[in-house]
């Protein structure tokens, strides 16, 4: 397991990460092609306007990207109790084999939405509730202790389903809570980047959603490498800071793995002179972990804040972030605080579309040894 490492904020408080956002700005739906997405450009000292189909021409022979080949669960499920009282969870992570209390690999760990919470051993009826039609979760307690926020389920599917087939089949795209419809055919596959494949995530490493095969095509005619990780983003992502106090946040658990073919691109990489980009806040975190623990495979709850010593990441492709949250942190750690405020503000201005579904950033790491405050 890899430790958050102490906070350094620098001098920082949560609301030195706080910028003014029309709600309009927020991006209900994406665009109309994932390449058609805007693209600012802030690796000069002044930010550039482009579209994102132009990314291949700002990268450089032997460059190598690195993306989250992640794929969203339809992680949100409805139901009833035996009481007839409705309820929501969101499923957050399925545990392994080892996890899991009688090694059944049927057992997960959730988010319960509910009045009232159920009795140890008791019943949830899904997708379907008494009704019929879904299936059955038995309610084993708090996880990971009797102190956690989360709830531990096993699910009891027809035929012995997999907790995959059972969302796949009965849940929904788990949409980010400032996306306010509901979701459809056009979410499913939309919010899947188009090479997502080790199912797990219950929120989309959206800094990928831009790329199509038109840009990857282009990418790999440039000489431009691909590698890929696997974080399985959760729903902490989302969560907010509750302490103006930085090093007094606690960071969210996220499974991730590095494999062996990925670890030796980076090492060729740099024996070319190229640049590791990292697609997304989720790529670079995981490369980050990897880095301080030398683990290629586990859970991170690794929080990069200003005066962070970034060790693999050169360039990072990413979104716009909700204000006042961790990975405005992040990217004010790698580019600089004084330039990425500046960078929002341009975007703001710009009307540029924020969040999962809206428009995408490019940064350099800072040169500088000082991204906190001097």
């Amino acid at each position: 397991m890899t430790a958050s490492p102490s906070p350094s904020a620098h001098g920082f408080t949560v609301a030195d990460f706080d910028f003014q956002l029309p709600d309009a700005l927020i991006a209900q739906h994406p665009a109309a092609e994932r390449s058609a997405s805007r693209l600012l450009d802030g690796t000069g000292a002044q930010p550039v306007d482009r579209i994102f189909r132009e990314l291949p021409g700002l990268l450089k022979r032997g460059d190598l990207l690195v993306f989250n080949d992640t794929q969203v669960v339809k992680a949100r499920l409805f139901g009833e109790k035996a009481s007839g009282g409705k309820f929501e969870i969101l499923i957050e992570r399925v545990l392994l084999p080892q996890e899991a209390s009688d090694g059944s690999g049927q057992e997960v760990v959730a988010h319960i939405r509910v009045s009232k919470k159920p009795q140890l051993g008791g019943l949830l009826h899904l997708a379907g509730g008494l009704s019929g039609g879904g299936f059955d979760a038995v309610f084993l307690g708090r996880w990971p202790d009797q102190q956690g926020q989360l709830f531990r389920l096993r699910l009891q599917g027809p035929a012995g389903e997999t907790p995959y087939e059972l969302m796949a089949r009965h849940g929904h795209v788990p949409l980010p809570p400032y996306i306010t419809h509901t979701d459809d055919a056009d979410d499913e596959r939309r919010y899947q980047t188009v090479f997502a494949r080790v199912p797990g995530a219950v929120a989309a490493p959206t800094a990928a959603l831009h790329f199509d095969e038109g840009v990857l095509s282009a990418l790999e005619a440039r000489g431009v490498q691909r590698a890929n990780v696997t974080l399985h983003v959760g729903a902490g992502t989302f969560a907010p800071m509750k302490t103006e106090r930085i090093e007094e946040h606690v960071m969210h658990h996220e499974r991730y793995a590095i494999p062996p073919e990925t670890v030796q691109a980076i090492a060729d990489c740099r024996a070319r002179g190229g640049r590791v980009v990292a697609v997304g806040t989720t790529s670079v975190r995981t490369l980050e972990s990897w880095a301080r623990s030398g683990e290629t495979s586990g859970d991170t709850n690794i929080f990069i804040t200003p005066g962070f010593q970034f060790q693999v990441v050169d360039v990072l492709v990413t979104n716009f972030h909700l204000p006042k949250s961790t990975l405005m942190m992040l990217v004010s750690a790698f580019a600089g605080h004084e330039h990425v405020m500046a960078l929002y503000r341009h975007a703001v201005a710009q009307g540029y579309r924020f969040f999962s579904y809206g428009d995408a950033m490019l940064l350099e790491r800072s040169t500088t040894t000082a991204t906190g405050r001097p």
